[in-house]
């Protein structure tokens, strides 16, 4: 009986089945932390995106619970304040867990639509915190930010895929 190239193979250990997606969006969170200086915030939260990209992908990994220490390690690596990425993240989760009871089917454009829609919150959300927080500056600032989340996002899924099928063992290419 032929067996799929995506089918888990048994001499895989369970840890990195769980902790290869949780890793990746720990080093996407960490990209955050590189020598970048500047005045408007144009850099993407990779660790969110990282994190919209496997719930995409695989919404069966995650709960949306798992948001919240993800969100809390954001929070510490990146110094915005405590529970912002927590409860952007956890909201998010659930607005995808909400998606998923709407949707009959999802192609690439939904999903990248979804994402569009999760990071203008995102960064909308981030903005009023700032803003709440006292440092904030103009809205129109955040709008680069958005946009290239938005147009980053195919290369952050593809990079999910091929994290994926590494980490489930899959031999050859993607059809």
């Amino acid at each position: 009986m032929a067996r799929s190239p995506l089918a888990l193979k048994e001499e895989r250990a369970p840890l990195r089945l769980w902790l290869v997606p949780v890793a990746s969006v720990v080093a996407g969170s960490l990209v955050a932390i590189g020598p970048y200086v500047a005045d408007v915030p144009l850099f993407p939260p990779f660790g969110l995106l990282m994190l919209i990209g496997w719930r995409l992908l695989r919404p069966e990994l995650w709960s949306a619970w798992m948001a919240l220490p993800l969100g809390l390690l954001d929070d510490l690596i990146g110094g915005a304040p405590l529970g912002s990425a927590m409860t952007i993240w956890t909201v998010v989760m659930l607005a995808f867990d909400a998606a998923d009871l709407r949707l009959l089917w999802r192609d690439f454009a939904t999903d990248w639509a979804l994402a569009t829609a999760a990071l203008a919150f995102a960064t909308s959300a981030a903005w009023g915190i700032a803003l709440w927080c006292g440092g904030a500056g103009p809205y129109w600032s955040v709008m680069g930010q958005w946009l290239l989340s938005a147009l980053s996002f195919p290369t952050i899924a593809r990079l999910c895929r091929a994290i994926d099928r590494w980490r489930l063992g899959a031999r050859g290419r993607a059809a």
